[in-house]
């Protein structure tokens, strides 16, 4: 799973990576691009989406938690992750992965480690080159008896690669730079030709070390959270 995440690379380096998926400013519904070291759900995040009027892509903020359509309320556990094994049969998901596909940036993430009955240990899992990176991501419209739309996302999972496996079960889906297209083709529906895209990222392409149990909350932030615990 992934329930906590980093987006702190300087944002001409995210425009230089991402390239053609964004369009000019970076980051139009913040009012300025600030590192992030502790993202937790209900938080507004990054996405990069088709823009609807299907010319080329948009950055857009979004609430992590994706709040089905047909959702009564915003209450309830969010829905931060979806397992890509059963996107096609969940209800809250399956017209989403047709029709409403995202990356979501980042450049890192957390996993919980049991090391014992009462006691888990946070590590910090990025790319071994320090770039970023993006998840797969899913994304909706929900609509409240009054007030304006809520768009909302969700983080893709797969079972764990060799260096998550001692972690954690499961692991966000991470997209490579040639994958961002498909996944955002709003052409691609059929799920046989999107699953591929879903495979495991390459474990010698990750980097995994422990860091300070203060990760757990989420009111701590700051680059001190990402350094190696000793």
């Amino acid at each position: 799973m992934c329930g906590r995440f980093t987006l702190h690379t300087p944002e001409s380096e995210l425009v230089r990576f991402f390239g053609p998926q964004l369009l000019p400013g970076l980051i139009p519904f913040f009012p300025a691009y600030v590192p992030r070291f502790n993202i937790a759900p209900t938080q507004s995040v990054l996405t990069i989406r088709t823009a609807r009027d299907n010319a080329g892509c948009e950055a857009v903020a979004m609430r992590w938690g994706l709040v089905p359509a047909w959702s009564k309320t915003l209450t309830g556990p969010p829905l931060i992750n979806a397992r890509s094994e059963t996107i096609t049969e969940k209800p809250a998901f399956r017209t989403a992965f047709r029709r409403r596909r995202c990356l979501i940036p980042a450049d890192g993430f957390y996993e919980w480690q049991v090391i014992g009955p009462k006691q888990k240990r946070p590590h910090y899992i990025t790319s071994r080159t320090g770039q970023p990176f993006a998840f797969a991501g899913l994304w909706e419209t929900w609509q409240p008896p009054d007030g304006p739309p809520v768009e909302s996302c969700t983080i893709l999972t797969t079972g764990a690669n060799a260096l998550m496996q001692p972690l954690h079960d499961r692991m966000p889906v991470i997209l490579s730079p040639d994958e961002f297209a498909p996944w955002l083709d709003p052409t691609l529906t059929d799920p046989a030709t999107i699953g591929p895209l879903l495979d495991q990222f390459p474990a010698d392409a990750m980097t995994a070390f422990a860091v300070s149990p203060l990760v757990g909350s989420v009111k701590n932030q700051g680059a001190g959270l990402i350094e190696r615990a000793e």
